[in-house]
Order: structure tokens, then C-alpha cells, then sequence
């Protein structure tokens, strides 16, 4: 049974750094994954992903300041997240696109 957790959220100040996790269990193999989130009201959004081989890409409003990355070794894919604004405030899901598998997510609140 695929599983993924995601993990180091909670809250940071404006301008402030955090790293999430996203620890995946069941697979054999982590291939091209996802990282989304949502902010109250609104809907879920793309911040960006990761292919098998490490290419990334990032939405518009994270791009410079996130950045994804994975350890195959460990089935484990990270966000970093720099210069944090508020509106980065939000529930941040990982997704393995291949069977479209979804973590429970994690709170990153960015305020003062």
C-alpha cells in the first residue's frame, strides 16, 4: 500500500525559511512527484514537481525562492522554501503522479 507522509510544517515569519518532507513507503521506486497547496478558500494549486531524473518545475509565484528536490535512496522528496510571504500560508500536499497517490498534508502558516 502506497503511503506519504509529509512533515516539517508550522509557522514561520515573513521572510522566514522552512523544509518540508515527503516521505513515501509501499513503492518500490519514487518516480515523478508533485508538490501542491492549498490556502483557506481556495483552491488546491501547483507549486511545483520533480521528474525521475531531477528536472523540476515551479509555478510563478514560488519560482526563485522554492526549491524541490529528492533522495531516491531514502523514497524522500523535499521542498525548501525561502523569502516565505504570507500568502505562502497553506496545506501542503505531496502527490506521486503515477496512480495518483495523495499525503494528508502539512500547515505552513507565515505570519508575524
Amino acid at each position: 500500500q502506497v503511503q506519504l507522509v509529509e512533515s516539517g510544517g508550522g509557522l514561520v515569519q515573513p521572510g522566514g525559511s522552512l523544509r518540508l518532507s515527503c516521505a513515501a513507503s509501499g513503492i518500490r521506486f519514487m518516480s515523478a512527484m508533485d508538490w501542491y497547496r492549498q490556502a483557506p478558500g481556495k483552491q488546491r494549486e501547483l507549486v511545483g514537481g520533480i521528474t525521475t531524473g531531477g528536472t523540476t518545475n515551479y509555478a510563478d509565484s514560488v519560482k526563485g525562492r522554492f526549491t524541490i528536490s529528492r533522495d531516491n535512496a531514502k523514497n524522500t522528496m523535499y521542498l525548501q522554501m525561502n523569502s516565505l510571504k504570507p500568502e505562502d500560508t497553506g496545506v501542503y500536499f505531496c502527490h506521486k503522479i503515477i496512480g495518483d497517490y495523495w499525503g494528508q498534508g502539512t500547515q505552513v502558516t507565515v505570519s508575524s
